[in-house]
């Protein structure tokens, strides 16, 4: 298989397997309050999210920026509780605004994700020292994986808000009060993990 096919497909798998799903909570809840009407917004938040993660990921993975892993693992859920919490002290229920604090929370939260990933992508990588084609290739992948999950939460919300009635912000309420609880109980898990060490 070719190299760049196979760090493509690593990075997608990486975002929809259940080991990603701090990742999953964390672009749903960047688009919880989007219907599919939005997805052109959708699509800047979600390409937001993979530049920031994108910088740290090379920077980790070349050793230019080392932060403790178990630092950066209770941050990522810290990273969903304050972006889900946003969504639920919104006060509009109609469209949102182009401009939002979401696109902050896409772009600046993305560098804390990324460096999530770095272990996993170092471990792939090895001793290889041509890191360039492989890291675009995964963060491709990463891209192409939470447009997968963006488009399922676009269209559940679709069916939900459009078919059977159920008001945008009921919806944004739902999903996002969910994420945040799992979010806080990550957090919680990981800081006593954190503590510890």
């Amino acid at each position: 298989m070719d190299e760049f096919v196979m760090y493509f497909q690593m990075g997608w798998q990486h975002i929809v397997a259940w080991d990603g799903i701090d990742h999953i909570l964390f672009i749903m809840a960047l688009c919880a309050i989007y219907l599919l009407e939005d997805w052109k917004q959708v699509l800047v938040l979600v390409t937001a999210f993979t530049i920031g993660h994108s910088i740290t990921l090379a920077l980790s993975v070349t050793d230019v920026v080392y932060v403790k892993s178990s630092l950066i693992e209770f941050l990522i859920p810290v990273t969903i509780f304050v972006t889900a919490f946003s969504n639920v002290v919104r006060k509009q229920d109609r469209k949102p605004a182009r401009l939002q604090l979401n696109y902050f929370f896409a772009g600046f939260f993305g560098l804390i994700h990324g460096m999530g990933f770095s272990g996993y992508l170092k471990s792939l990588l090895g001793t290889q020292t041509n890191i360039i084609k492989p890291l675009l290739a995964f963060n491709l992948g990463l891209e192409f994986g939470q447009v997968l999950v963006v488009t399922g939460v676009l269209l559940l919300a679709g069916i939900v808000v459009n078919i059977t009635g159920v008001k945008r912000r009921d919806w944004n309420m739902f999903l996002s009060s969910a994420i945040f609880g799992i979010a806080f109980m990550m957090a919680a898990e990981r800081l006593q993990e954190l503590m510890v060490k």
